[in-house]
């Protein structure tokens, strides 16, 4: 079997739901995919980080950070940062806070000292809905001088994320499709 579709095993067992459920978007859906309950997962994160990071090496020039808006994608940054590690090509990790540190330094971006100033950074999700969650931390990134060349989610739920992102200037790759995932 391999790593991608032992992951889509994984993701339907211990993230993919059906019901009815609002989404961070204030949509409502009749599924919820909580990628968290997948990446916190041993064989989870590690599938995630190496997927991933196979998908940064495609990139058209090197990419020298990852990182994504804390919470969701919180462990998909430290998993595909330790996948780069173990392949020999180390990529630090940072995360983006919601709201600025109220003390010390109050900056929204955590693990700086780690990034080259203007470097070339990935960003992840592990859900995309509307988009709306990275158009923000897209704004965020490139205020401190960085630039945005790559955007990769764990599942794109196909409603309208890839588009509202598309509009802005951006590519998104996902893992999975919500029609891939739910293929047999």
């Amino acid at each position: 079997m391999s790593d991608r579709q032992r992951l889509k095993e994984i993701i339907l067992e211990k993230s993919y739901r059906k019901g009815e459920f609002t989404l961070t978007s204030g949509k409502k859906s009749d599924f919820y995919v909580d990628v968290k309950q997948t990446s916190l997962s041993a064989e989870g994160g590690y599938l995630c980080g190496k997927l991933i990071f196979e998908l940064m090496q495609q990139a058209e020039e090197p990419i020298l950070a990852v990182g994504g808006m804390t919470l969701g994608a919180d462990p998909l940054v430290t998993a595909v940062s330790i996948a780069s590690f173990l392949e020999g090509t180390p990529i630090p990790a940072f995360i983006v806070r919601k709201e600025a540190k109220g003390h010390g330094t109050e900056n929204y971006i955590e693990g700086l000292s780690n990034m080259e100033p203007g470097c070339r950074v990935t960003l992840l999700e592990d859900v995309v809905t509307t988009g709306g969650t990275l158009i923000k931390v897209i704004e965020r990134v490139e205020s401190q001088g960085f630039t945005v060349a790559q955007i990769i989610t764990v599942v794109e739920r196909q409603e309208g994320g890839v588009e509202v992102l598309e509009k802005a200037g951006y590519k998104l790759e996902a893992l999975f499709t919500r029609e891939q995932l739910l293929a047999d």
